[in-house]
């Protein structure tokens, strides 16, 4: 059979500029008949909606296409047939301009730019200096090589965090340098798509996948649990016994600084709470446990990603070591939710933290809200398609997730357009970033330090990351440590409660109206992260529980007072209320 690559670049042209939904309205009307099967686009496969219409449509329909419907405007598409970059279509390639920079670029950093590029082509995915330089002498920066070959439109940044950042290939490009590099093409794969020598089309199997990717990581927390059991364990006890929740504070605002250390304080947070211990009180359980869902939204460069991702999985290149679990954060950057409702499957019985940046972008498709209610809720998702049935199973770990809003004086705006998002708000624990002037220094200040090597958090994050997984191996009862320690719940206590009560008043008598725009999700979230935070304490005492501690306590306070405020429309300060109660 003839390919086509023209068919198949359209096809991957239209899946990236389109979310799932347009595709359904554009094949609808083209009066393709393979959309007439759906009720929604929801239903409709995604790869083959976009072959459908491919294969369906002129260049001359092409064109009017994206002239009707808003394409997505970040998108960058560089092929052979078709270009498609600020905003604009082109029918015309990309490659006879990209051949001719790429000699500009070859000849300008020589054997360094061929092994730039190859780790990049051979990877097929996002690629920090860290992979990157795994081809380079020591002595070799890529930083103005990648600079170089992104202004020559060679790669893009596929990522770029407040520290961090990452290129790639584009998929329609890869061909052209393959060849340039000398590298060997793949066969054609056997398929009755028509598809060109690089491209596969194919339906993956993410679920089988996604099981060989929880085995890898159960084998790296096993890993690195027994390196800490055979060499640290003496230390990390010792770490454990001094530390606590205003430890933890005052490491992370010794680093950076009085507003923006409580981002990251959430997060590390978080991963004590994913052991999902039982909180219980002197009678018996309360049927709470100490793992909840984190949001951390508001306006572009103000951090989110940092706490959210970097904190957490650790960024060598930037100098930032991982705070959290090995083998226990789930990076699903790149990730559409469909694929997450597929995988979540691999995940049953058992408790991860999946980091999702930029938010907004799973909410670009409809039906979502009602499957994460029920992903935040830990309930049983269901979801028919119509060529398979999802579940029904039950998803029982959490979420760690930012996104962009637009923030005013008083209160934002989500720029979700869902109405129903709040819904999904209202099982997170919530912090809003607005780029103040205090923030802006301390991030602007970050940022130096880090450049000129000025914080050094190595040593810091070791303790704490060792502390935080032998905490998650005692309370999740894990083989390596099982019969070494007790497993120990969290007791909430009666000065706790009335802690939390008495700033359930004083947020109350300050809001002017009858009605409230929080609801008592935030009391329940406050109490799990107070107990999440008192886990830190696990080894001062020989109790058989964990007593909820005072200094936990506070903080889930000021953010139970904080969020009520933003939720309110910023209607109350919350330094009056906190200085009022402490």
């Amino acid at each position: 059979m003839t390919v086509d690559d023209r068919v198949v670049e359209r096809r991957l042209l239209l899946q990236r500029a389109f979310p799932r939904i347009d595709l359904f309205e554009i094949g609808k009307e083209l009066n393709i008949p393979y959309f007439g099967r759906f009720v929604s686009g929801w239903d409709a496969d995604e790869d083959e909606a976009a072959l459908e219409i491919a294969s369906k449509i002129s260049d001359t329909q092409l064109q009017k296409v994206f002239e009707k419907y808003a394409a997505r405007v970040w998108v960058v598409f560089r092929g052979k047939h078709y270009t498609f970059e600020n905003g604009a279509l082109h029918l015309e390639g990309s490659w006879k301009t990209i051949r001719a920079n790429l000699y500009q670029a070859k000849k300008k950093y020589r054997k360094n730019c061929l092994a730039v590029l190859k780790t990049l082509v051979e990877t097929g995915e996002s690629c920090g200096l860290r992979e990157i330089k795994k081809n380079l002498r020591r002595d070799v920066n890529p930083r103005p090589i990648l600079a170089e070959l992104e202004r020559l439109k060679v790669v893009v940044t596929s990522y770029k965090g407040d520290r961090y950042q990452e290129w790639k290939i584009l998929e329609e490009t890869s061909p052209l340098l393959q060849s340039e590099l000398g590298m060997v093409l793949p066969a054609p794969p056997k398929t009755s798509l028509p598809v060109p020598p690089s491209i596969k089309i194919e339906k993956k199997d993410y679920l089988w996948a996604e099981r060989q990717n929880v085995g890898k990581m159960d084998k790296e927390l096993d890993q690195c649990l027994n390196d800490l059991l055979k060499h640290r364990l003496n230390s990390t006890i010792k770490f454990g016994k001094a530390f606590s929740a205003s430890s933890l504070a005052s490491y992370l605002q010794n680093l950076f600084g009085s507003i923006l250390y409580f981002d990251s304080l959430l997060s590390i947070t978080q991963q004590y709470g994913l052991a999902s211990v039982e909180i219980v009180h002197s009678q018996g359980k309360t049927g709470m446990r100490t793992g909840w869902s984190l949001a951390l939204f508001g306006e572009p460069g103000t951090g989110k990603s940092f706490a959210t991702r970097d904190l957490i999985l650790g960024k060598p290149d930037t100098k930032v070591s991982p705070h959290g679990i090995p083998g226990r954060n789930r990076y699903c950057g790149g990730m559409t939710p469909a694929r997450f409702i597929r995988i979540g499957q691999a995940y049953v019985k058992r408790t991860f933290n999946f980091i999702v940046p930029e938010f907004n972008d799973w909410f670009r498709y409809s039906g979502m809200v009602n499957v994460l209610k029920l992903a935040m809720e830990r309930g049983e998702i269901k979801y028919e398609l119509h060529r398979e049935v999802i579940g029904p199973y039950r998803f029982e770990s959490f979420l760690n997730v930012n996104y962009n809003t637009k923030v005013f004086g008083r209160g934002y705006e989500v720029t979700v357009s869902d109405p129903n998002f709040n819904a999904i708000e209202d099982r997170m624990v919530c912090r809003l970033h607005r780029l103040t002037k205090q923030r802006y220094v301390e991030i602007a200040q970050s940022q130096m330090k880090l450049a000129l090597g000025e914080i050094d958090i190595e040593k810091g994050a070791r303790d704490i990351r060792d502390h935080v997984t032998l905490v998650y191996a005692i309370e999740t009862r894990h083989p390596l440590v099982r019969g070494q320690f007790p497993y120990k719940p969290v007791m909430i206590t009666p000065e706790a409660l009335t802690m939390i009560k008495n700033a359930r008043e004083a947020i109350l008598k300050r809001i002017p109206r009858e009605v409230v725009r929080f609801s008592a999700r935030l009391e329940d979230r406050t109490i799990r992260f107070a107990c999440a935070a008192s886990l830190l304490d696990y080894f001062h005492s020989d109790f058989d529980y964990i007593p909820v501690s005072e200094d936990a306590v506070r903080y889930a306070v000021q953010l139970y007072v904080e969020e009520a405020s933003v939720r309110s429309r910023e209607e109350f300060k919350p330094a009056e209320v906190l200085e009022e109660l402490f």
